[in-house]
């Protein structure tokens, strides 16, 4: 009596070849709305004894459908597996590829150089904000309100009194009221100024260093920074002092160093000079000790200070500080 239905569905199922002509399938047969599923409702209007015979012929046609469409479902999963595998198959007779391994930037490659020339002679490294008072900015280091020193400074305020940091040196201040000398650090850190062209930017790296202790003189900042000089640059690298002028050092130098380009021979980048300015130093003013709380006197530094830009710029032949921040791979690999 059922055969023709389950004749059908045989037929049907064989040509199934998705899930949803699969889920149509077991809608159209067993569904709510099902050919075998108003059979078996239409039980009711039959005898008792036809009704056993018939439902127990349902039942097992319902089995038996449910049974292939379960058995269909396996069928298509593990057709579809095989198919993906097929599409995804990994010849391994092909050769690799190349995969780049990320490096380290060449600011940061020359300021990590930088740091371990200092720790060699006894340097440690101190920390600061970035976003800074006035008073640790400028005032403790003796650059007082309407200070024409102020004007070389190009500052960004965040209010009248808070900035964001012109240099490392506010470290400094912070450190020497926290320590008493000996003291024997740099500073290295952003900082800010509203400028921007070929060789400058609004952000920048420096790299700033303090030496306090009784008796210090303008001789061990000559040796300490000649040896920093010639371990970066290289130890031939010829080195001099020309006297310059800082509010917080006194007396103050710039230190400039052979052109690494001509060999101090003279060339367009040294301004046919044969020299290159690459630090400022100098001997800490005594009103920067004042400020910090030290005893009138007892006391002598020097501090100096430089742009990791410009050296990474003179150490690799950069010719524009922009690049450092443009993030072209071409020039990053170079590093």
């Amino acid at each position: 009596m059922d055969d023709p239905l389950k004749q059908s569905f045989l037929k049907e199922i064989d040509n199934i070849v998705s899930f949803q002509d699969l889920i149509n399938l077991k809608a159209k047969y067993v569904g709510k709305k099902g050919l075998l599923t108003e059979k078996i409702k239409n039980l009711g209007r039959l005898s008792s004894e036809e009704r056993k015979i018939q439902g127990k012929a349902l039942n097992e046609l319902k089995n038996f459908i449910e049974e292939k469409i379960k058995n269909k479902e396996i069928e298509l999963k593990q057709k579809e597996i095989s198919e993906s595998l097929k599409k995804e198959i990994i010849d391994i007779t092909l050769p690799g590829k190349d995969y780049y391994f990320g490096g380290c930037h060449p600011v940061n490659k020359t300021l990590y150089e930088i740091i371990d020339i200092f720790r060699e002679i006894g340097f440690t490294v101190e920390e600061g904000p970035e976003v800074e008072l006035d008073y640790y900015n400028f005032e403790a280091l003796n650059i007082p309100k309407n200070h024409p020193a102020r004007d070389m400074q190009d500052t960004f305020y965040v209010s009248e009194d808070i900035v964001l940091r012109t240099h490392t040196s506010p470290v400094q201040v912070r450190v020497m009221e926290k320590k008493k000398p000996p003291l024997r650090f740099i500073s290295p850190g952003k900082v800010y100024r509203c400028d921007s062209d070929i060789t400058h930017t609004p952000m920048f790296h420096q790299v700033e260093g303090l030496m306090v202790d009784e008796n210090i003189a303008f001789s061990h900042l000559k040796g300490v920074l000649v040896f920093f000089l010639q371990r970066l640059f290289g130890e031939n690298i010829p080195v001099r002092f020309r006297p310059s002028f800082f509010p917080f050092t006194e007396p103050s130098t710039e230190i400039d160093i052979g052109c690494i380009i001509c060999g101090a021979k003279g060339c367009r980048v040294c301004k046919g000079t044969g020299w290159l300015e690459v630090l400022g130093a100098g001997m800490v003013h005594p009103n920067v000790f004042k400020f910090a709380g030290y005893p009138e006197g007892k006391f002598t530094g020097f501090a100096f200070g430089m742009g990791v830009e410009r050296l990474t710029m003179l150490k690799y032949g950069i010719d524009d500080i922009r690049l450092f921040f443009e993030n072209d791979i071409r020039f990053l690999r170079q590093f």
